[in-house]
């Protein structure tokens, strides 16, 4: 009869290493990885689907006159390049005191309010009459906007925070955590095409009326040669007495002037662009 074959090692197998466990092997391909800079599977990926805005709002522009302040913007969201929502007020109340307008991303212009709403709410449930003044929503939201950036997951807004509370205040906010304020101002293609007009007809002594007719111009403006810009429009105001927002009315345009009319390029056609 042939002897029974051993069920045991070889003497020189049971003298070496024993063999690795999965998770130890996987540990040690992960530290392998890191060591030398490939990619993990055990990594989170990034979050790169906020950094396409989808829905969108042009620009913002306002100012400060001898009363208080005012701000101005139209009513179109656009998708892409499609003109798709004609009625969306983008200046929103902040308490009795603050007016936020917002240029960009809509989904997160409404997040960044609900942040708001929930400030105010907090001052409503504590019922001691204080409510913080638009510099300090101001200072909050510049904050916000930082911290996001910071998580390389911005908020894809430039915000203008005006308001009233013993004097008037103006200021901007954008994606990155900028913030400055000044005594006009304007977010995207605002700040190309309506900023040399502000600076040339502004003036600390304006009165109600020529605000309102300044505002209007630069938004007219740019209804002529912003694609995302519409000719309907809201107006706010902070002053001693409060804000207010207008309803969204259109504002008058004229297409006769000459340059609208002439053909481009020596191009015998309809005088398009």
């Amino acid at each position: 009869l042939l002897p029974r074959r051993s069920s045991r090692r070889p003497s020189f197998l049971r003298c070496g290493r024993r063999p690795r466990t999965t998770l130890q092997s996987q540990s040690l391909l992960v530290v392998a990885m890191m060591l030398t800079g490939m990619p993990s599977r055990v990594e989170a990926a990034p979050i790169t689907h906020t950094q396409r805005p989808i829905v969108t709002g042009t620009s913002v522009v306002g100012l400060r006159y001898k009363g208080g302040v005012m701000m101005a913007a139209d009513t179109l969201a656009s998708y892409g390049s499609l003109a798709m929502f004609k009625d969306i007020v983008r200046i929103t109340k902040a308490g009795s005191y603050t007016l936020i307008g917002g240029s960009g991303e809509m989904s997160d212009y409404h997040y960044v309010m609900q942040l708001v709403d929930d400030i105010t709410r907090d001052n409503l449930n504590c019922d001691d009459g204080f409510e913080h003044a638009p510099t300090e929503i101001y200072r909050y939201l510049r904050a916000v906007m930082y911290n996001r950036r910071s998580k390389l997951d911005p908020l894809w807004n430039e915000l203008v925070v005006a308001g009233f509370k013993d004097e008037p205040f103006l200021g901007v906010v954008d994606l990155r955590g900028t913030a400055y304020a000044d005594d006009v101002v304007a977010t995207g293609f605002g700040a190309h095409l309506a900023m040399p007009i502000l600076r040339n007809k502004w003036r600390p002594d304006l009165e109600e009326g020529e605000a309102r007719a300044l505002l209007e111009d630069c938004l007219r403006v740019l209804f002529y040669r912003d694609c995302r810009a519409s000719d309907k429009i809201v107006l706010s105001k902070a002053t001693a007495e409060g804000t207010l927002i207008s309803d969204p009315y259109k504002i008058e345009s004229d297409w006769s002037f000459q340059s609208f009319k002439t053909p481009k390029a020596d191009d015998d056609g309809d005088g398009g662009w």
